[in-house]
C-alpha cells in the first residue's frame, strides 16, 4: 500500500521513503546519507507512513467529490506535507485567515466522515 502512495510524496520525503521501502536500506544506512541520527529517520518513516496508511489527506481523497480542487490542494500541504497554516497561506499568496477557514471546513467534513 505504501509503495502505491509514494508518488503523493514530495522531495525528500520521496526519496527516503523510496529508499526505504523500494531499495531496501536500512535506518542506519539512511541517516549516513542524510547526515542525520537512525531515531531521526525511524521517526520520519513512522510519520510518513501513518500520513500514507490512514492519515486525513487519505481520507480527504477518499472524500474528494465534497472538496474543490483548492480545497484538496490546502489539504495536501497541511495533512500531508505538515505545512503551517501560515505557510501554506505564503505559498499560495491568499490570506492567513481564508486558509484557516478552508483547513476548518475540510476538518469538518472528516468529522462528518469518522
Amino acid at each position: 500500500m505504501l509503495r502505491g502512495r509514494l508518488e503523493l510524496l514530495a522531495g525528500k520525503d520521496r526519496a527516503l521513503m523510496a529508499m526505504y521501502l523500494e531499495n531496501g536500506r536500512s535506518f542506519r544506512q539512511l541517516a549516513q546519507l542524510a547526515g542525520v541520527s537512525e531515531v531521526n529517520i525511524a521517526r520520519r518513516i513512522r510519520i510518513l507512513s501513518a500520513r500514507l496508511i490512514d492519515g486525513p489527506y487519505i481520507l480527504c481523497l477518499e472524500n474528494r467529490d465534497k472538496l474543490a480542487a483548492a480545497e484538496l490542494a490546502v489539504a495536501k500541504e497541511y495533512f500531508l506535507k505538515g505545512l503551517s497554516i501560515r505557510q501554506i497561506a505564503a505559498n499560495r499568496q491568499q490570506g492567513f485567515h481564508a486558509i484557516r477557514k478552508t483547513v476548518k471546513r475540510i476538518k469538518d467534513i472528516l468529522k462528518v466522515q469518522k
